[in-house]
């Protein structure tokens, strides 16, 4: 009866589960009406001859999501056999060049292009490797590792087991495998193995058994990880954030928190790495760009509500402090605002 109870209740999360319900919170939705070919004929006129009429791009790019936008650079081939994504490239510039390519790409080919510059040079950008796997669906993990393996030398697991080490390294290459349970019931039994588990390989154990703590994390669904929490917190009186901070360390600590902070709230998670790229002195503009596109068609809505309690500020506001021109226009649009708010 138990088990029962914990599904009825979980499923009720389920209709409303930003991680696992694409556009159902996103402020990027389908465009009724659609025609591939007159956004296409309507995009070419706009960088057609003298000057670019960056209003038109911006109404076409963040009024179609990215399913329809690949039909849109299908039909500018077509029409004009030219590259929809390098003529974007020829006639804007900056940051609002970066954020148009982008939305041109599959998802696939936009995370892989994030992966390997994330790699890439003397040093790895760690925080973003975990950004990305440890919050895309399965679906999307096999994308971007095909678009990865398509557009590198290498494989995306090689270049992960080249670039990180030890236990981090074991994480992320779990994360790949794409195989997570992506249903949403909560098996009441299991979730008390699973934590009763966690406790044995961390706390109760002299040195922590870190791959049991990667298996439960890389393979459950999120519904029963939150359960697995709520097991573990009766079980030991320590919320699961503790006891990584006490248990581990360096990079794998960093990303194993993250996990679990995505798990128990993807839009609380996204806010916050909002809120860093744009804190102090400068923009990382890459990092704004990237969650803001990969957000756009799936929770944004929760984001911005999520900012404003965490922050006190709305994300309106700190996208119009920190940034100007047409790149705040297209940011502002795909995260459901206008620029004249």
């Amino acid at each position: 009866m138990l088990k029962i109870r914990w599904k009825i209740v979980y499923n009720i999360r389920e209709k409303s589960d930003p991680a696992h319900h694409p556009q159902a919170r996103g402020t990027v939705r389908p465009s009724p009406g659609f025609n591939a070919y007159h956004d296409a004929e309507n995009l070419h006129n706009a960088m057609d001859g003298l000057g670019t009429n960056e209003d038109t791009i911006i109404d076409i790019l963040t009024s179609r999501n990215n399913f329809q936008r690949q039909k849109i650079t299908a039909a500018f081939k077509s029409s004009y056999d030219k590259s929809l994504i390098e003529e974007l490239k020829s006639e804007l510039g900056g940051n609002f060049e970066s954020v148009a390519e982008g939305l041109m790409l599959t998802h696939g080919k936009f995370d892989a292009k994030e992966l390997a510059h994330a790699m890439e040079g003397a040093g790895t950008d760690e925080h973003v490797l975990i950004e990305i796997l440890a919050t895309r669906t399965n679906k999307q993990i096999w994308e971007l590792d095909e678009a990865y393996q398509t557009e590198n030398a290498t494989s995306l697991k090689d270049a992960l087991k080249s670039e990180n080490s030890g236990d981090f390294e074991e994480l992320l290459v779990s994360l790949l495998k794409g195989k997570r349970d992506e249903n949403y019931e909560v098996d009441e039994s299991l979730a008390k193995v699973d934590a009763q588990g966690l406790f044995a390989a961390g706390e109760d154990k002299w040195g922590t058994d870190e791959t049991k703590f990667i298996k439960v994390f890389c393979r459950r669904n999120f519904t029963h990880l939150r359960r697995v929490f709520e097991e573990y917190y009766q079980l030991t009186n320590k919320d699961i954030e503790d006891t990584i901070k006490d248990e581990m360390s360096g990079t794998f600590e960093m990303g194993m928190l993250a996990l679990v902070q995505y798990v128990k709230s993807p839009a609380s998670f996204f806010a916050t790495k909002l809120y860093e790229t744009m804190l102090g002195a400068g923009t990382d503009d890459r990092g704004l760009i990237r969650i803001i596109i990969s957000r756009s068609e799936v929770d944004m809505i929760d984001i911005k509500a999520e900012f404003l309690k965490l922050y006190g500020k709305t994300l309106f506001s700190f996208i119009k402090d920190d940034v100007g021109g047409d790149y705040r226009k297209i940011l502002l649009r795909l995260c459901g605002m206008d620029d004249d708010e």
